[in-house]
C-alpha cells in the first residue's frame, strides 16, 4: 500500500523521503492512502455514474418538495439503487408530524385585455387552484402594514392584486457563472475576524414580514380576491419561487399565488398604473396531498465497517427541493454526488474499518427539519421552548434552550460531510473553526490539487444540513464549491435544471468526497472535536434579550 505522509505540509511517500522532517513531531503525521484514491480517481473519471443518478432525480423524477409524492418517489428510487450496490440497513425514517404535502399540476395565466398574450408565472408552494378558469380585473394593491389592510377592505373581491412594485431592470455586465480564482480562495482560507451578527437579531426583519404574511393571505382570502400575483427577484424570464401558503393544515392559505416573470409583471404595472383596464384569466390546478409519512422521510444506507464498525462516517445531502425548476442544483447534484461517492466505495472494493452511514435529508428547505430530527432522535437534543410565542416560530428562528441531552450515538460519529452548494466542484472545505482538522484536511486534499481542490478554511459556513451536527458537538463539514451561476440565477428558481450542472464537477466532487469518507473510515482515530457548545449564561441570557428587544424596536 502506497501512503503519502504530511507533516504539517510536508509531504512524503512511503520508502522515497529521506529528508529532515520540518515541523514539530507534536503536530503528529497524516497518513493518505494513494492506493485507494488511484482506484477512485480511475473509476469516478472513466465509469462514472453520477451524471445518470442526476439525470433521473431531476428530468424523470423532477421537482421533490417535501411531503409531495415526488419526493416519496425519489426515496423509493434510492433505496433501489442502494440495494442494486449491495449497501446494508437501507431504510426510511420520518420525521412526521410534517404536515401536508402539495402538488401543481397545472398553471395558465392570460392577458385578455388591452391585448391577448401568454403569461408566464409560477404559482407558490401550498396555495391552492382557482377551481377552474376564472376572469378578473387586475388591480394595484400594495400591502406591506396593517393600515393597507383597512384601507383596501370591501375593495378588491373578484379581482387580481399585483402586490409589489416593479422590478427595476439592469443590464448584466458580467456573466452569471463563477469559479473561484486563486485569488478568491486565498482570501477564503483566511479567518474572518468581523463579529458574527446575533442571528436572532437580523431574523426580526423575517419574522415581523413572516407575521404579517399570515394576516395577509386571511385578509385576502376574506376579500374573495382571485388571485394575488409577486415579481420575482431574477430578469430575463427567471422565476424564484418558495412557498406561499402553509403546509400546516391548521393555517390559512389564502387564494392562489403566483410569481411572475419580472419583464411580464413590469408590463402588466405598467398598464394598470395608466388607468388602462387590464382583465387577466387564470386557472392553476394545484394539489393538496394528505400526510403521508412515506413522503416525509430520510433515506439511509450503509456500508458494514470491520474492526471498528461501532464508529461511524456520515455523508448526506437534502432529497427534497422547491418545484419551480427541477431542484438540479439544489440539491440532485449533491445527491448525485453522495450517491456515486457510495458507489465508488463499494466498487472499488474499499473495505471501511468504520462504518459509512449515507442519509438523503428531507425538509431541508423548510428549516433543516430532516437533519435536525436526526440528530434529535439519536444523537443530541434539546428541550421544546414552553413559550407559546416561540413554539409559533420556524424551529430555526427559536432561541436554544438548555441542557443538552447527549445520546450514545454522539460519541460514535467521527465526522458528517455534506453537499449542498450547488453543482460546482469541489475547491476545498470549511473546517467549522476546528483548528485541528486543518492540517488533516490539507493532507487530504493535497492528491487532488491537479482537480483544483486545494483549499481548507477555518471559517464557518450555514445554511446546510451540517448544521444540524455542528450545533450539538458533533463534527459536520460542507465543502467549498464553485459558485457557478447558482445564486445568480438556479437557486429555488425556474431555471434550477439538469443544463445547468456540468458532468465533470459531478465526477470531481464525487471522488474527493468518497476520498475524504475513505479516510476518515480507515484512520487509527476519529477526527478530533471542537469543545462541546456551552449553554448561555444568565447574564449573557439577559444581553442576548436586551438585544432583541431594541432590535424589535426598531
Amino acid at each position: 500500500m502506497r501512503l503519502l505522509h504530511v507533516l504539517l505540509g510536508t509531504a512524503f511517500i512511503t520508502g522515497s523521503f529521506t529528508g529532515p522532517l520540518a515541523y514539530s513531531a507534536t503536530t503528529g503525521e497524516e497518513k493518505v492512502d494513494l492506493d485507494i484514491i488511484t482506484k477512485l480517481r480511475d473509476e469516478a473519471m472513466n465509469r462514472s455514474k453520477a451524471q445518470e443518478i442526476f439525470a433521473v432525480l431531476t428530468d424523470e423524477i423532477g421537482p421533490r418538495l417535501t411531503g409531495s409524492p415526488a419526493l416519496r418517489k425519489a426515496g423509493e428510487w434510492s433505496r433501489s439503487k442502494f440495494s442494486e450496490w449491495g449497501m446494508q440497513n437501507i431504510h426510511s425514517e420520518s420525521f412526521a408530524p410534517f404536515g401536508r404535502g402539495w402538488t401543481l399540476e397545472k398553471t395558465t395565466l392570460r392577458m385578455i385585455t388591452p391585448a391577448q398574450v401568454d403569461l408566464y408565472a409560477i404559482p407558490k408552494a401550498w396555495t391552492p387552484g382557482t377551481d377552474g378558469l376564472q376572469r378578473g380585473k387586475l388591480v394595484i394593491a400594495r400591502m406591506t402594514a396593517d393600515e393597507d389592510l383597512v384601507k383596501w377592505k370591501g375593495k378588491l373581491a373578484g379581482t387580481i392584486v399585483l402586490l409589489d412594485e416593479p422590478l427595476p431592470i439592469k443590464p448584466h455586465m458580467k456573466a452569471d457563472a463563477h469559479r473561484y480564482s486563486h485569488e478568491e480562495l486565498d482570501e477564503l482560507s483566511k479567518i474572518d475576524f468581523e463579529a458574527a451578527p446575533n442571528r436572532r437579531g437580523d431574523l426580526q426583519t423575517y419574522l415581523k414580514k413572516l407575521a404579517f404574511g399570515k394576516k395577509l393571505r386571511a385578509f385576502l382570502a376574506e376579500e374573495k380576491v382571485l388571485a394575488a400575483l409577486n415579481v420575482t427577484r431574477g430578469e430575463d424570464g427567471t422565476i424564484f419561487v418558495q412557498e406561499g401558503g402553509s403546509y400546516k393544515k391548521d393555517e390559512v392559505t389564502g387564494p392562489p399565488n403566483l410569481v411572475v416573470a419580472s419583464e411580464t409583471y413590469n408590463r402588466l404595472y405598467r398598464l394598470v398604473e395608466k388607468k388602462k383596464p387590464v382583465e387577466l384569466e387564470i386557472d392553476v390546478k394545484a394539489r393538496f396531498n394528505d400526510e403521508d409519512p412515506e413522503a416525509a422521510v430520510n433515506v439511509l444506507a450503509e456500508i458494514p465497517g470491520t474492526d471498528k464498525k461501532d464508529e461511524i462516517v456520515m455523508l448526506g445531502a437534502h432529497l427534497d427541493s422547491w418545484h419551480g425548476g427541477t431542484g438540479a442544483t439544489d440539491n440532485a447534484a449533491g445527491v448525485a454526488m453522495v450517491m456515486e461517492a457510495v458507489r465508488l466505495l463499494k466498487v472499488t472494493g474499499f473495505k471501511p474499518r468504520r462504518t459509512i452511514r449515507i442519509a438523503l435529508w428531507g425538509g431541508e428547505e423548510q428549516g433543516l427539519l430532516g437533519s435536525r430530527a436526526y440528530v434529535n432522535k439519536w444523537i443530541a437534543s434539546r428541550p421544546e421552548p414552553t413559550d407559546p410565542k416561540e413554539l409559533e416560530l420556524p424551529v430555526f428562528a427559536r432561541k436554544q434552550t438548555g441542557p443538552m441531552s447527549i445520546k450514545p450515538m454522539h460519541g460514535k460519529i467521527s465526522a458528517y460531510f455534506n453537499l449542498d452548494n450547488g453543482g460546482g466542484k469541489i475547491r476545498g472545505v470549511y473546517a467549522e473553526n476546528n483548528a485541528t482538522v486543518k492540517p488533516i484536511f490539507d493532507a487530504w486534499l493535497a492528491p487532488f490539487q491537479d482537480v483544483g481542490a486545494t483549499t481548507t478554511t477555518l471559517r464557518k459556513t450555514d445554511s446546510t444540513d451540517h448544521v444540524s451536527f455542528d450545533r450539538v458537538g458533533v463534527p459536520g463539514f460542507q465543502f467549498i464549491q464553485d459558485d457557478m451561476d447558482y445564486f445568480t440565477r438556479t437557486h429555488h428558481s425556474s431555471m434550477d435544471v439538469y443544463d445547468k450542472v456540468q458532468k465533470n464537477d459531478l465526477m470531481q466532487a464525487s471522488m474527493i468526497l468518497a476520498s475524504f469518507v475513505a479516510h476518515t473510515a480507515n484512520r487509527n482515530d476519529m477526527l478530533p472535536r471542537k469543545p462541546l457548545p456551552k449553554d448561555p449564561t444568565p447574564e449573557e441570557k439577559k444581553e442576548e434579550e436586551k438585544k432583541e428587544a431594541e432590535a424589535t424596536a426598531k
